[in-house]
C-alpha cells in the first residue's frame, strides 16, 4: 500500500494550495481529484464553478497577485461595485480596506486559474491525480500512520494526515466527521441549510451594454426572494459577462412575505422560477424595452461547464472548526468559509488550505484551527454579521438601506463605514448600532457551525 505524508481530497483552489503548502514544506502530498468535464477546459479538473471575481484586499487574503498568473487567466480589471435596489442604488468604488493591489479588483477565468492552482503544486513536488474519486477517509488513533483514504476503483492509500477540501457538497468530509461528533453531522452541514445553490450563463453583452456595465459588478438586490439571493453581472473580457444569481436551495413560494414586490416575480408564478428564467427575467426588466431578450444577448457556448451555463452550490456563510486531534483538517468550501453573501471564496479557500498544508507538512496540524482565524476572522465576520443583518429584508428594506448607504458614502468609502464614526441621520445610526452588536455577539467563535470542543475523540 502506497503512503504519503499528506494527502488531500478535492483538487480545488483550498485542495491545491494545500498541496503546494505542504510540497514547499518538504511533505510527500497528493490530491485525489474525481474531475468533472467542462467545455472550456481540455480534459477532466475540479469543478471550477464561481462567479470568480477578487477584490483588492481579497488578493493579500489569498496571498497571491494576479501579476502570478499566466496572461490568459485574468479577463478584466473592475473599478466599482454597484448595487441595485428596486428604486435606489448605491456604487461603491473602493473597499475602504488597505491592500497591496492598487485596483478595485479583477474578475478571472476560474477553470484556468484551477489548472494554474494545479501546476503550481506539481512544480512544488506536489502529486496531483485527477479521475480519481475517494470514496472514504478511515482513521485509526492508534496506528501509524493515522488515516487509510480508501478510493472508488478499490485501491488505497495511507497518510499521515488528511485534508478534506472537496468543496461544499461535502461528499466524503460529511462522511468523515460525522465519526468524531454526538450529533448527525447533518444537523450543521446539510445540504439544503448549508448551502445555496447558484447558476450562471456566459451572455455577449450588446456592444453599449458592455460598455456601460465595463469595469463593474453589479448586484441586484431585492429582486428575488430568499435570504442572500440576488442576480449579478460580472464582465469578463471581449465584451461577455457571466449572468447569474444565487438563492437558498429548496425555497417555497408559499413561505415569501408579499412575493408580488419582487420584481422577478410574476402574479401567475405557483413555484420559484428556475434560474435560466430569473435571468430571462432580469435581462428583460434591465434591458428590455430597449433590446430583443435573448436574442441580443445570446449564450457564449464555448464558455462554462456546459453549453455557456453552469450550476453549482455555494456555501452559506458558516464555517466550521477541524479536528485536528485526529489529524484532519478541512479547508475552503468544505469548511464553509466561501460566502454566499459576497458571492465566491477563492481567497478564502486558497488561504485556509495553504494554512492547512503548511502545517501538515511540518507535522502539526493542532494549530490550524487558530491559524485560519487568524487569517480570516475578519473576513468571516463581516460576512456572517451582514448576511444576519438581511435575512429578513424585503424590497423595501434594500431601497432604504441603500439610500442610507447613499448617505454614509458621502462621509466614508468602502466597506469599512460599518467601522467608523458618520453622521447620516437616524437610518444610519440604526444600521450602524445594528451591525456592531450583531458582530460582537459573533466574537470569539460565535460564528461556527461546528466548534473544536464539539469533536470527540
Amino acid at each position: 500500500m502506497e503512503h504519503v505524508d499528506v494527502a488531500v481530497v478535492g483538487g480545488g483552489p483550498a485542495g491545491s494550495a494545500a498541496a503546494h503548502a505542504a510540497a514547499e514544506a518538504g511533505a510527500s502530498a497528493r490530491v485525489f481529484e474525481k474531475g468533472v468535464p467542462r467545455d472550456d477546459r481540455a480534459g477532466l479538473g475540479p469543478d471550477s464553478t464561481d462567479a470568480a471575481g477578487i477584490l483588492d484586499y481579497w488578493v493579500d487574503i489569498m496571498g497571491i497577485h494576479p501579476d502570478e498568473f499566466p496572461d490568459d487567466v485574468l479577463l478584466s480589471e473592475l473599478d466599482r461595485a454597484s448595487f441595485v435596489g428596486p428604486t435606489e442604488s448605491c456604487v461603491l468604488h473602493s473597499t475602504g480596506i488597505d491592500s497591496s493591489y492598487d485596483g478595485f479588483g479583477y474578475t478571472f477565468h476560474r477553470a484556468r486559474f484551477d489548472d494554474w492552482l494545479r501546476k503550481r503544486a506539481e512544480d512544488a513536488g506536489a502529486d496531483y491525480r485527477v479521475g480519481v474519486s475517494v470514496k472514504d477517509v478511515e482513521t485509526d488513533l492508534g496506528d501509524d500512520p493515522r488515516h487509510t483514504v480508501r478510493l472508488a476503483d478499490g485501491e488505497s492509500v495511507t497518510a499521515d494526515f488528511v485534508i478534506l477540501a472537496d468543496g461544499p457538497q461535502r461528499t466524503v468530509t460529511n462522511r468523515v466527521l460525522d465519526r468524531y461528533l454526538p450529533y448527525p453531522v447533518t444537523d450543521r452541514l446539510g445540504t439544503t441549510t448549508a448551502n445555496h445553490i447558484a447558476y450562471q450563463e456566459h451572455r455577449k453583452l450588446p456592444p453599449a451594454v458592455a460598455e456601460d456595465l465595463r469595469g463593474a459588478i453589479t448586484f441586484w438586490w431585492g429582486y428575488i426572494p430568499g435570504h442572500t439571493a440576488y442576480p449579478w453581472i460580472f464582465p469578463n473580457d471581449d465584451g461577455v459577462a457571466r449572468v447569474g444569481l444565487t438563492m437558498p436551495i429548496g425555497l417555497d413560494l408559499g413561505d415569501i412575505a408579499k412575493p408580488a414586490s419582487y420584481a422577478l416575480i410574476r402574479p401567475d408564478d405557483e413555484s420559484v422560477p428556475g434560474g435560466s428564467e430569473y435571468l430571462r427575467r432580469l435581462l428583460e426588466h434591465e434591458y428590455g424595452d430597449e433590446y430583443d431578450v435573448p436574442g441580443d444577448f445570446p449564450l457564449v457556448e464555448d464558455r462554462g461547464k456546459s453549453g455557456g451555463t453552469e450550476t453549482y452550490p455555494i456555501s452559506s456563510t458558516r464555517p466550521i472548526d477541524s479536528p485536528v486531534e485526529a489529524g484532519i483538517a478541512v479547508a475552503g468550501g468544505a469548511m464553509g468559509t466561501t460566502s454566499a453573501f459576497h458571492e465566491g471564496g477563492d481567497h478564502v479557500a486558497v488561504r485556509t488550505g495553504a494554512i492547512a498544508g503548511e502545517l501538515a507538512g511540518t507535522g502539526d496540524l493542532s494549530p490550524y484551527n487558530a491559524a485560519w482565524k487568524d487569517a480570516i476572522e475578519d473576513e468571516i465576520l463581516r460576512n456572517v454579521t451582514m448576511a444576519d443583518m438581511v435575512a429578513d429584508y424585503g424590497p423595501d428594506d434594500w431601497d432604504r438601506v441603500f439610500r442610507t448607504a447613499r448617505k454614509m458614502l458621502a462621509e466614508e468609502a468602502g466597506y469599512r463605514l460599518f467601522d467608523r464614526k458618520f453622521a447620516a441621520g437616524w437610518n444610519a445610526i440604526k444600521l450602524l448600532v445594528g451591525y456592531r452588536w450583531r458582530k460582537r455577539r459573533l466574537r470569539g467563535g460565535g460564528y461556527l457551525n461546528i466548534p473544536d470542543d464539539d469533536y470527540v475523540y
